[in-house]
């Protein structure tokens, strides 16, 4: 199993939202790459972000971002001797 290149357009999406504050949301704009504008319609979709364009992160959503930064930190992370 792998990501399609669909799964890394939402994380990619859900990457760029502000856990640290529920008032700060985001907005694609019809003319931004079409791999996002798909991502915020499916992560719309699947219930994690309140608007098609972006909008806000659902409780379920922050879920899936606090995951996304969690996995990203990791990969990031220096390996082990």
């Amino acid at each position: 199993m792998r990501y399609e290149t669909s799964s890394l357009h939402e994380l990619n999406l859900l990457l760029k939202f502000d856990l640290d504050t529920t008032q700060q949301g985001i907005k694609v704009h019809k003319d931004a790459e079409p791999g996002l504008v798909s991502a915020a319609q499916s992560l719309y979709d699947k219930g994690l972000i309140t608007l098609q364009d972006g909008g806000y992160l659902t409780d379920l959503g922050r879920e899936a971002c606090r995951h996304a930064q969690s996995l990203l930190s990791l990969l990031r992370a220096p390996a082990l001797a």
